[in-house]
């Protein structure tokens, strides 16, 4: 599944440049001490590029591996540079901090990740409020805040992206149905996309959405959504990092507007073998949400 924005881009109206790399570019990654996003970023700092890890994780957390500030060491010893920043993607004081601090640090930002998140799934009457909001303010709220704040440093690169870790956008009211107030919030990420790429059709920004296949192996999924058991029916979170390295390294003019899956671009990218992303081969692979 690779669907595309009809006024900014078709399927067939793109073809895959694999000889690009990272090196030399910054990324701010947010929601990267762990999971989807430090894998993201690993893979980004084996081409040599610069990491700015904007996650809230600062002093360690028993139900959540790992802190900003060892992702930073992780990707210190890959031998390229990493740059931990507290931010809280609620927060516009903390955002524009972050961003200043990055372009102080390293002088220019080239591509912002968008993979923060917060998930809590339940229908509409046992929603706690609290829980509304937070999914909203991180998902939604965030999405667009970091963007906004990082659009003026993003001009003046010769390669910008944005990435969002979001799903295509679906109109099928089963995704509603079941929880409605998380599928809103992950959605609104993906019409961040819909709405910038076309605000932004004469720039040369691009702005896209990646989402996987299957569950991936992360601490939302063994915490919130069935243990060890659903783990084991997951892929590891290595799968949307080579993902998004394939799209981040494509010329900003090439793809834009695009909801992305995965599997499918790495397929498209001449990848055969995704036994190797399972986290058990033999187990039967589990599809991720707004999969239909």
């Amino acid at each position: 599944m690779i669907l595309s924005n009809p006024h900014i881009a078709t399927e067939q109206s793109w073809s895959l440049d694999l000889t690009r790399t990272l090196a030399g570019r910054v990324l701010f990654i947010t929601g990267a001490s762990r999971g989807i996003g430090l894998a993201i970023a690993k893979r980004a700092a084996q081409d040599g590029a610069k990491i700015v890890i904007a996650a809230k994780t600062e002093t360690p957390d028993p139900r959540l591996p790992g802190t900003i500030y060892t992702a930073a060491e992780e990707i210190r010893q890959m031998g390229a540079e990493a740059l931990p920043l507290v931010v809280d993607v609620r927060f516009e004081d903390q955002v524009e901090r972050a961003v200043e601090t990055t372009i102080k640090t390293f002088g220019r930002l080239d591509i912002l990740v968008n993979n923060a998140s917060a998930i809590h799934l339940s229908p509409t009457v046992h929603t706690p409020m609290k829980r509304y909001d937070l999914m909203h303010q991180v998902n939604v709220r965030g999405t667009f805040l970091c963007t906004q704040k990082s659009l003026p440093y993003l001009l003046k690169s010769d390669e910008p992206h944005v990435l969002n870790i979001s799903p295509p956008i679906t109109l099928n009211p089963k995704w509603y149905a079941q929880h409605v107030a998380y599928t809103m919030a992950k959605l609104g990420m993906s019409l961040c996309v819909l709405g910038m790429a076309e605000e932004y059709r004469e720039a040369h920004i691009a702005f896209n959405c990646l989402w996987p296949k299957t569950v991936i192996a992360t601490a939302a999924v063994r915490n919130l959504l069935g243990g060890d058991d659903m783990v084991s029916h997951a892929r590891q979170p290595q799968i949307m990092a080579d993902a998004a390295h394939v799209l981040l390294t494509q010329k900003s003019t090439t793809l834009r507007g695009q909801y992305l899956i995965d599997e499918d671009l790495l397929r498209r990218a001449g990848i055969q073998d995704f036994d190797k992303y399972a986290v058990d081969p033999k187990s039967e692979l589990y599809p991720d949400f707004f999969i239909d």
